[in-house]
């Protein structure tokens, strides 16, 4: 047989470490396993001290349980350490690692081992707590004679698990010992149902209760509270002691505040030695109400509902086991169990009550009654079973931002509310959206729910209320609310009658909303037949100041938004700044400077306005400074602006301002009836200005037309005098004298004769003739009316295409001009001033010395091309609109306004009665062409 090889010192270390961990998980004492840790470190590791502590978690304090120390004394390790706030050893238990000492010594965190490591010399300490499932059972701490010494890592892993089994036994015999103190509660239980069975009455089975708790727990007394909603107090119902004091027997809910909140949300209230479920500066005041040092209370709960509670009470400091805690809580929920049986006639007839009124709220939706009559109905009754002093209907207003009171009813010794209430709060608004229940607020004062009513209501005495949805699971829009003067409870039953309520009165208001949509749209109407109205009657007196139709929109927008603010900025094509028309400003709150010109580029609501189709909504906060020099009134919180558009060709000539307060907000009918109002006006606005503008236009034609034509009279009168008088001297007696004679006189006659005819035909309209002419002749005639002209600025001019050779160019010698053949035809008086005011117009525009050319070409059997080019210069602006068959826009400012543009118009449209065309545009090397189309003689027939 081979011999057995030595063991390494590696290998029985771990052989060690495995006998010791056995060790800890077979024994059964807590002393042998401090006694086995002890020697297991003692024997492992090269500590001087060692000392193992347990801790008291109640009490913060630690228990030596033995060790190692080099005087022997060890009465020493066996002392009671009491933490406090800093010291080490503390620190170490409330973080539950490890912590090092370099120098025990020096160390004044930890004064009681400090003087007797400066007896033994000990330097290098650690500190090892024993955790168990995050929690400190105890500490380990192991002192050395070497500064500084610490453990490595094998053999700190090693300590580390012989403390961490340590800390497993530990807490294992820990709730082995508090599982065999514990007191068993299902005997004492059994016992009290049996007994509750025999029992027939309330008070009876109230006793038994108590005096099976009083034996159970054993304190200095146990009392039941009972409940009183509408008085909003406790007062004592049983006690065990028939003689205490009388300062308990009647305990408000404004005394007990987090006391009754916790028992309202069925959580047991526990007040020890030291310790307590509740906030410490409140338990001090609970105990002295009690007059007691310890205190158990349990609450007593009916569907949700708090009846009373249990208390078990103790004139010493005492610390109540989780035993004692779950027996005071089973005993109270046995007295909830037997005490509504005791009230079981009064609940069916309550039930029997309730259906019948929710029966006929549901009958009176169907009646014939109206909704006052309906709404007095529901407001009697449920004022009547729940006790209660205000019945308030409230309906949410979208454009004013607040809850308006639409029905309320009060006790008769109560004013009505005379106010609106704020719009909800975020939360409190998600709270109604998702509660199933109706809000119950016990104690207006304290309760945070509806703060922003808070004043208002606690203004008018209101200390309890109960708030509910009227249209379960959707915005609350219609609410229903009960307050009363004095603060109380609501039950479940009360909030569920109160939900039902609300329900129905949700139908009826919501008939009461088609009726008011209904009204609404009818106003709406009505204010489109005004608008029509205002527009007829401008169509049958086209002088109605368009200040007056400014006005009454101004007015019909308002009455449509209910609104406290509407003003116009308006001008004018090709103003620069915009006045200020006022139409409806309701109080000083919204007052603005009127004589303000305003700059149209600088001015933000204006730039705004054009740059949406639609009504734009603004706040006061985003105006600029510029804006609030003239948009003066403190009131103004919420602007919508809209500027007037009619077509995408024609520029916006206004803006129309509305403002009102903050808390306004506008339905989406109402803003999409004003938009097609602003419309309108857009519309109505244009169509007067333009038939202002028509008329004066009008009106300066015939001013005009009669001065022309009293001059023709005048100068007819005048050429007939002379041939009377000529006529009066007789025939001349020289042959050659009588032949001018007679030739001034035909001359005179034709004159005449064509004066007349232009009076007769012409006097409003003009008349068309036809005949026809060389075109050379025409020519001719044209640039010997404009000689003259030519020859002051010395201009060249050359005319081209009239029957010379390739390469031939005429000159300023018009006598070969007759020479074509070429001849038109039309109203050649006409046509020959149309090309009379191109030639003075290329003159005009031409500079000194240069050249006007004349191309004639015939393009086909109709038309004969005539161009006439210059090198003068012209507005683009100008070319672009005689380019467009009528002007975009007939308000805005135009060059065709303007000569010479007016005349070349002019001469544009009248080529066209003539049966031709005229043209204008600029070649590319910057000519301009005037591009004449004349009807060729032959084409007439």
């Amino acid at each position: 047989m081979r011999q057995q090889q030595k063991l390494t010192a590696a290998e029985q270390k771990i052989i060690s470490l495995g006998r010791v961990l056995q060790s800890l998980r077979e024994e059964d004492h807590v002393d042998a396993l401090i006694a086995t840790t002890i020697s297991y470190l003692q024997e492992q590791f090269e500590y001087s001290l060692i000392w193992i502590a347990l801790y008291d978690r109640l009490n913060h304090i630690l228990f030596g349980q033995g060790g190692v120390i080099p005087s022997g004394n060890t009465s020493y390790l066996q002392q009671r350490v009491v933490l406090n706030p800093g010291d080490l050893l503390e620190q170490v238990v409330i973080e539950q690692r490890p912590l090092g000492v370099a120098d025990l010594r020096a160390e004044i965190r930890i004064e009681a081992w400090q003087q007797l490591a400066q007896q033994f010399n000990i330097q290098g300490t650690i500190v090892v707590p024993i955790c168990y499932k995050n929690r400190c059972l105890g500490l380990v701490l192991l002192g050395s004679e070497r500064w500084g010494y610490l453990l490595g890592g094998e053999a700190r892993a090693r300590l580390m698990m012989v403390v961490g089994e340590l800390g497993a036994a530990l807490y294992e015999r820990e709730m082995d010992l508090q599982h065999k103190q514990t007191k068993r509660l299902d005997e004492p239980l059994l016992r009290l149902l049996n007994n509750l069975q025999t029992l027939n009455h309330l008070e009876q089975r109230l006793e038994a209760v108590l005096e099976t708790t009083q034996e159970f727990i054993l304190p200095t007394r146990t009392n039941i509270y009972w409940f009183d909603r509408e008085g909003y107090y406790f007062w004592r119902r049983l006690s065990n002691k028939k003689n205490h004091q009388e300062t308990t027997a009647k305990i408000t809910v404004h005394e007990l505040s987090d006391f009754y909140i916790a028992l309202s949300v069925n959580e047991i209230v526990w007040i020890g030695e030291g310790r307590s479920s509740l906030k410490s500066n409140f338990t001090v005041k609970l105990l002295q109400r009690f007059g007691v040092r310890s205190l158990l209370a349990a609450p007593i709960i009916w569907q949700k509902d708090l009846l009373g509670f249990l208390t078990v009470e103790s004139t010493e400091a005492r610390i109540w086991t989780e035993a004692e805690k779950n027996f005071t809580k089973t005993a109270a929920s046995l007295i909830s169990l037997v005490a509504p049986l005791e009230d079981t006639e009064s609940t069916i007839k309550e039930i029997q009550n309730d259906a019948y009124l929710t029966s006929q709220i549901a009958r009176g939706i169907y009646s014939d009654y109206d909704i006052q009559q309906i709404l007095d109905l529901y407001a009697t009754k449920v004022l009547q079973r729940l006790l209660a002093t205000r019945f308030l209907l409230l309906h949410y207003d979208p454009e004013q931002n607040n809850y308006q009171i639409f029905y309320q009813n009060q006790l008769h010794h109560l004013r009505p509310l005379m106010y609106s209430l704020e719009a909800l709060k975020d939360v409190d608004w998600q709270l109604l959206l998702r509660s199933t229940e109706a809000v119950a607020i016990e104690n207006l004062e304290i309760d945070l729910r509806f703060f922003n009513w808070h004043p208002h209501l606690l203004e008018n005495g209101v200390r309890s209320l109960i708030v509910c949805n009227c249209a379960f699971g959707q915005e609350p829009k219609v609410l229903l609310a009960l307050a009363t003067e004095t603060h109380r409870s609501w039950t479940s039953v009360e909030k569920e009658l109160v939900q039902v309520v609300a329900q129905q009165i949700g139908i009826t208001i919501r008939q009461w909303q088609l009726h008011r949509q209904t009204q609404q749209q009818q106003k709406i109407l009505q204010s489109f037949q005004q608008c029509l109205r205002i527009l007829e009657q401008s169509q049958d007196s086209p002088k109605q100041p368009i200040q007056h139709l400014e006005r009454t929109a101004l007015e019909q927008i308002a009455a449509i938004l209910n609104c406290s603010l509407t003003i116009l900025l308006s001008w004018q094509p090709g103003e620069n700044v915009a006045k200020i028309i006022p139409g409806i400003i309701a109080n000083s709150e919204f007052e603005i400077v009127t004589d303000t010109l305003i700059p149209l580029q600088s001015e933000a609501l204006i730039q705004w306005a054009l740059l949406t189709d639609e009504l734009l909504p603004i706040t006061a906060n985003d105006l600029p400074p510029a804006t609030k020099k003239w948009l003066t009134g403190a009131g103004v919180g919420q602007i919508l602006v809209m500027a007037l558009r009619t077509t995408a060709d024609y520029q916006p000539t206004g803006v129309v301002v509305i403002a009102d307060h903050w808390q306004r907000r506008w339905s989406e009918d109402s803003l999409l009836t004003t938009e097609t109002l602003v419309c309108q006006l857009a519309w109505s606005r244009r169509w007067l200005q333009i038939t202002q503008m028509l008329e004066s236009r009008t009106e300066e034609l015939r001013q005009l037309n009669w001065y022309k034509h009293r001059r023709l009279e005048d100068i007819q009168r005048t050429v007939t005098q002379l041939l009377v008088q000529m006529d009066d001297l007789g025939i001349p007696t020289n042959e050659l004298t009588h032949m001018r004679y007679q030739q001034l006189l035909r001359q005179l006659d034709n004159t005449t004769a064509s004066m007349t005819a232009l009076l007769k035909l012409e006097l409003w309209q003009l008349q068309m003739s036809w005949e026809t002419v060389p075109i050379a002749s025409l020519l001719k005639r044209s640039l010997e009316r404009v000689d003259n002209l030519l020859k002051q600025q010395r201009l060249w001019v050359g005319v081209h295409g009239l029957g010379q050779q390739e390469g031939e160019e005429s000159s300023k010698n018009y006598s070969l001009l007759p020479h074509s053949s070429l001849a038109i035809a039309g109203d050649i008086v006409k046509i020959e001033l149309i090309l009379h005011e191109l030639l003075v117009c290329a003159c005009q525009r031409s500079t000194t010395g240069g050249r006007i050319d004349i191309w004639c070409r015939r393009l086909d059997e109709q038309f004969l091309e005539v161009s006439i080019t210059d090198n003068g210069d012209i507005e683009s602006q100008l070319l672009t609109e005689l380019h467009q068959d009528t002007p975009k826009d007939i308000l805005a400012p135009s060059r065709l306004e303007q000569l010479p543009g007016l005349h070349l118009f002019i001469c544009q449209k009248l080529m066209l009665q003539l049966g031709g065309e005229l043209h204008f545009y600029q070649l590319p090397d910057g000519r301009i062409v005037s591009r004449l189309l004349l009807p060729l003689a032959r084409s007439r027939a």
